[in-house]
């Protein structure tokens, strides 16, 4: 079977997911990894090594978000620069350009599976609407984050841990350096689902 890219994830959790499942599968970041392993860490452009997409046997991608949700809205209207850093205007609207062209070179490899996870944002209206949108409490986390899943070739994913608790913890944490980052990563139970659920699939589709 050919390897599995995992693209845009540093943390590994979806890599190392698949890779307890007997799945071999590679992470893709501009970062270090922050995982165990940094053997399977790639760390180059995505576009540097995704070629066309048969090279792999599924991509699992988690592109930056920061201008395609639906969120911050306010900003892509023509103002003053922000103090913070903050992209707005005409300099904004030409970063979701970016984002949305990003994404859909992901959507568009010639791969037999590929999901694309990202929040509620624009891609529902530029792109289609997701295949399933899932939330952390179907999968052992108490909190409520709704994550969109485009799907080709690979199976919706299936609730494995429904539990109570509706607190959207990750909204609320405090600014900080790297708030960003912890926002993004996915929760274990997500990943371990899609390590187990993926990888049985895979297999018994290359039997």
């Amino acid at each position: 079977m050919k390897p599995i890219l995992v693209a845009c994830e540093e943390s590994q959790r979806v890599t190392t997911a698949l890779r307890k499942n007997g799945i071999e599968a590679y992470s893709c970041d501009l970062k270090p990894t922050s995982g165990n392993h940094p053997e399977w860490h790639i760390r180059a452009h995505l576009e540097d090594i995704i070629g066309e997409g048969s090279e792999w046997a599924g991509i699992i991608a988690f592109p930056d978000c920061t201008y395609l949700t639906v969120s911050a809205n306010k900003w892509y209207k023509d103002q003053p620069l922000r103090k913070s850093g903050v992209l707005v205007g005409e300099a904004r609207r030409d970063a979701r350009e970016y984002a949305i062209a990003f994404f859909m070179m992901i959507a568009n490899r010639n791969c037999p599976n590929i999901t694309i996870e990202n929040p509620i944002g624009i891609m529902s209206t530029v792109y289609r609407k997701p295949d399933q949108i899932i939330q952390p409490w179907m999968f052992g986390h108490g909190e409520t984050k709704a994550t969109c899943l485009w799907l080709k070739g690979f199976p919706l994913l299936k609730p494995t841990n429904i539990v109570e608790g509706r607190e959207q913890r990750l909204h609320y944490l405090p600014p900080s350096k790297n708030r960003a980052e912890l926002r993004s990563k996915t929760f274990q139970g997500i990943a371990d689902a899609l390590g187990y659920q993926y990888s049985e699939y895979l297999k018994g589709e290359n039997k």
